[in-house]
């Protein structure tokens, strides 16, 4: 959870839209269907949930859980796992204060080896240090295995614009959005250690279920300008590991994107010096009418194919762009590399509507069976303010649906995007500081892909607080291919 300042309170034609996806490289292919696919609300409690993680079980894909942060209350966060593709929910609450697991404030992600194991990454309120947590029953119960703390590497900066909204007790540094990503044989993170804004990572072997490594020694990405945070972690099918992130923490000025590769994993060589992959004008943090608390940031993500495939090797990365600065009409892009990230395509705008409302907190998964990828956002092109089901308050682009595209030709091609949840959602109408969170995910198994958000919407029916007030966990079963 970013520790952000609160905020203080035409559609072009058919032919020119074309031109401009010609321009990028590429054209949307046919989606396989335009059916809204199953929704499911997760969680169902009272409250707002935000910020949520989910993974499938490779080894029983009807296996997915799903996580959220809880910002109305003071530790914990909701879980909820099911064994039949959604049909059927275990919902707990847990991170309270008690147990080993501690007092959970926020930022949790997950990820899912090929062992079944489930890896699990968070903060405390209290220990500023960055805590794994390991569950071997498909989500059911988790155990602490590790908590490493934050440190500011010599020489490193640290700048007074660069501190977040809330500092934890516990010590001078403490870490910030934390991502996890498991490997054929390893499990890597990364966070932000603050004050310094420093990309740190460390990570350890894996051997089979609850069988697994010391966790390695911590290494300091190296950063442009000396600071960075909002990204992610991915390891490749040589166990080589890549962090994204972007360098600004303040201000709506914009942000430039970057990658640093450690080409060994966990062997001695660490992380080399961080690649430009582009200059987006979203950051540090950009106010939008769907986000008018929390934000939004560029918000870069990784997905690395190790399925075996044609495309084996290819990194994809994920971010969000702003046409003009300011303008709140923001896109989704996705480019791709297939040398480790020494060099990558054209960015390639994802979104196909022809408005200029808002994309943002976009999600990528990539199915390791097949290498199909696909990626999922709030999409704001409904609301034209005008009414209808896109239109809750008569207001344009604050109110946000679930959109999803995919390829299965290596990022090549993409399918024309199609609306994943049932419901409209309202960010401001859950009454929190939070909105939806800084971030979302997503994950993608043998052919069915789930995103997860918060929704508002109650389109299910079981949100305990009903249409357009606290946001629950939702997700949905897409069928891929």
């Amino acid at each position: 959870m970013a520790r952000r300042p609160l905020a203080i309170l035409v559609a072009s034609t058919m032919a020119l839209f074309l031109l401009v996806l010609a321009s990028a490289g590429t054209l949307p292919a046919s989606a396989s269907s335009s059916a809204i696919p199953p929704n499911f609300d997760a969680t169902a409690m009272s409250g707002n949930e935000a910020e949520d993680a989910i993974a499938i079980n490779p080894t029983n894909p009807e296996n997915v859980v799903v996580m959220s942060t809880l910002p109305d209350v003071v530790a914990g966060i909701a879980v909820a796992v099911t064994f039949d593709g959604g049909k059927t929910w275990t919902r707990q609450v847990i991170g309270t204060g008690g147990g080993d697991l501690g007092d959970i404030c926020c930022d949790e992600q997950l990820a899912w080896d090929h062992f079944g194991n489930l890896w699990m990454v968070y903060l405390h309120n209290v220990n500023p240090d960055t805590v794994v947590a390991l569950s071997t029953d498909g989500g059911l119960t988790f155990t602490k295995v590790a908590s490493v703390a934050p440190t500011t590497p010599t020489g490193s900066n640290s700048p007074s614009n660069a501190q977040p909204k809330r500092e934890r007790a516990g010590g001078n540094h403490f870490a910030d959005q934390p991502s996890i990503s498991a490997g054929a044989n390893s499990v890597w993170l990364s966070y932000t250690s603050f004050p310094s804004t420093v990309i740190q990572a460390f990570g350890w072997s894996i051997s089979g279920l609850g069988s697994f490594g010391a966790v390695s020694q911590l290494e300091s990405v190296p950063t442009s300008a000396g600071r960075g945070d909002y990204g992610d972690t991915a390891v490749g099918p040589d166990g080589q590991v890549m962090v994204v992130y972007q360098d600004q923490t303040s201000g709506q000025g914009g942000s430039d994107i970057y990658t640093a590769l450690d080409p060994d994993g966990l062997g001695p060589a660490g992380f080399g010096d961080p690649l430009l992959l582009a200059s987006s004008r979203v950051g540090g943090f950009d106010y939008i009418p769907a986000q008018p608390d929390r934000s939004v940031d560029a918000e870069a993500n990784l997905a690395w194919d190790r399925s075996g495939g044609p495309h084996t090797g290819r990194v994809y990365a994920i971010w969000t762009r702003e046409v003009k600065n300011e303008s709140d009409n923001m896109d989704i892009m996705l480019q791709r590399s297939d040398d480790n990230g020494a060099t990558w395509s054209p960015a390639l705008r994802l979104n196909d509507d022809q408005t200029l409302n808002s994309q943002f907190n976009p999600a990528i998964a990539l199915d390791q069976t097949s290498g199909d990828v696909a990626v999922s956002w709030y999409d704001c092109r409904n609301d034209l303010g005008q009414g209808g089901s896109g239109d809750t308050d008569r207001m344009r682009n604050d109110d946000s649906q679930i959109w999803t595209t995919y390829s299965t030709d290596g990022g090549v091609h993409f399918a024309s995007d199609f609306r994943v949840s049932k419901g409209t959602s309202n960010a401001a109408d859950a009454d929190s500081f939070f909105d939806t969170g800084d971030y979302t995910h997503a994950a993608f198994q043998s052919g069915l892909f789930y995103p997860a958000w918060s929704d508002n919407s109650n389109s299910t029916g079981d949100n305990p607080d009903g249409k357009l007030h606290q946001l629950d966990l939702f997700t949905a079963k897409v069928k891929i291919g």
